[in-house]
């Protein structure tokens, strides 16, 4: 009976054991959660909400202006490409306008051979 005794008590320590090693596993495990939560309030303590808002505040207006910024640059862009392209466009019309000033200074040098040649078949 002594050899049962024993083997019952070294079972019951094996399970002891194993009992004491779970156990300190689901302590580590759970205190994480708690750990960050624990830090997360910290955290959050650092800050107070108008704090939180006047940094917000600064940022979206910061944010904005670079927008507007933005903004002025294309239109700037914007404006100086449609300069040219009105530029080009005066260029062209004036090509237009002295192309057609030739053809017209032409045609009224070709009347007066017209009329000749019309004279003189009739």
């Amino acid at each position: 009976m002594g050899k049962l005794k024993t083997y019952q008590e070294q079972l019951q320590e094996i399970v002891e054991k194993g009992i004491n090693a779970a156990e300190e596993q689901q302590k580590k495990l759970a205190s994480k959660p708690f750990e960050y939560a624990e830090k997360f309030e910290n955290d959050v303590r650092e800050y107070s909400v108008t704090t939180l808002r006047t940094r917000y505040y600064d940022y979206s207006e910061s944010l904005f202006e670079q927008l507007r910024a933005l903004n002025t640059r294309f239109g700037s862009f914007a404006a100086d490409l449609v300069a040219k392209l009105e530029k080009e466009v005066v260029e062209g019309a004036d090509e237009v306008a002295e192309a057609a000033d030739a053809v017209k200074e032409s045609l009224e040098e070709q009347k007066p051979a017209a009329k000749e040649t019309t004279t003189a078949s009739a």
